[in-house]
């Protein structure tokens, strides 16, 4: 029988202790107000999952300015102070329960399919994402073409970042995650048939990290050393699940040095397959690779359900905290079914159909936790 007592051992990231390597990965749910406000509903959702055993809670992504950022009808926001209040609740319950919990400040850019700011959508050049918006998120039709965003723009971005992250603060969050993944705003940067730019914001991977480089730095110097930032990276998109950098593990380096050296506490990385080779002339994962280059401790996502293999990530040195999105929706108790040898339920097909919101059935009941 495999020996899972990694899975339990505390960790220090940054300024924060965890009780265990086991976190909720952020998955969007579209259930706060339509003015971006969390709701009771949403708090019990969160505290399900830290009375399950999960060391840390990511939230959905939460749009973080009141111009281009929002990226859903119904996402949460912490733009405003109103808002930011609305997540205490959410915050106290998760603490009540055992667990940590960080905000995930997301710029959805030119993968917006719902805004109440804004008609338009804003990209680092004037190209539209591929495939269809998201049925379950509210979505329908092809990615408009978005504006190419400005100089003067993405200033107002990077501000919106810290002011959110300050937001974040004040609401009690233990950290903070910059997404910079699935193709949204920042993650619209790294990738080259997206960023056509030609000033030094595109070409380069150095230049084409710039953007994310700079708000992590501009977010760890806001918040201070008491509150922990990191960053979510990924290859694959939520319109393009089959991309790669083209410039490989070189291009990995860069990245995730770049990444490494703004002063930010972790790297999360999400894979299809958290564990298999980032590409296809190298050996290691994602995770392994951002560990090598950031210096950092790595947060893994990517199909770790089977806690063999999530172990494996730990034992192999290229992950210090597993994250589960699917997995977690089909057990909110995973920790404890693992550490109690019981078995794991398959998920419910009904939690994205036909929305991908928060159902009845996923809210608190002590019953459920076996």
């Amino acid at each position: 029988m495999t020996d899972y007592t990694s899975l339990w051992s505390p960790i220090r990231i940054g300024s924060m202790e965890l009780d265990n390597r086991v976190a909720l990965a952020p998955m969007t749910r579209i259930s706060a107000t339509e003015d971006g406000h969390a709701t009771e509903r949403m708090a019990s959702y969160y505290r399900t999952f830290a009375r399950g055993g999960f060391g840390l809670l990511i939230t959905e992504g939460i749009y973080p300015d009141t111009a281009h950022s929002q990226g859903y009808h119904f996402q949460p926001g912490i733009a405003t102070e109103e808002q930011a209040r609305s997540w205490a609740k959410v915050v106290d319950g998760v603490h009540g329960a055992g667990s940590k919990i960080f905000a995930q400040l997301m710029h959805a850019g030119a993968q917006s399919q719902g805004n109440r700011f804004v008609a338009s959508s804003v990209g680092p050049s004037a190209v539209a994402p591929k495939g269809e918006q998201l049925g379950f998120y509210r979505g329908e039709g092809p990615y408009p073409v978005p504006s190419e965003i400005t100089l003067s723009q993405m200033k107002e971005v990077r501000d919106g970042f810290v002011t959110a992250a300050l937001h974040a603060q004040q609401a009690g969050f233990d950290g903070v995650e910059i997404h910079g993944a699935n193709g949204y705003l920042l993650d619209q940067f790294l990738t080259d048939y997206l960023n056509r730019r030609g000033d030094h914001y595109g070409g380069s991977p150095e230049n084409r990290v710039r953007l994310a480089a700079e708000i992590c730095h501009d977010v760890r110097e806001a918040v201070g050393p008491g509150m922990t930032v990191g960053i979510r990276i990924s290859q694959a998109k939520v319109s393009d699940t089959d991309h790669k950098w083209s410039g490989g593990v070189e291009e990995a380096e860069v990245i995730f040095g770049t990444l490494g050296a703004t002063g930010i506490d972790f790297v999360h990385t999400t894979e299809y397959r958290a564990t298999e080779p980032a590409f296809k002339d190298a050996e290691e994962s994602l995770a392994a690779l951002a560990k090598k280059y950031s210096g950092l401790p790595v947060i893994a996502n990517g199909n770790l359900d089977d806690p063999d293999m999530a172990v494996s990530m730990l034992a192999g040195g290229s992950a210090d905290v597993i994250a589960l999105g699917k997995a977690a929706l089909a057990n909110r108790n995973w920790p404890h079914l693992v550490r109690n040898n019981l078995e794991f339920d398959d998920l419910d097909p009904s939690v994205f159909a036909p929305l991908a919101d928060v159902k009845d059935w996923e809210l608190e009941d002590p019953a459920e936790m076996k």
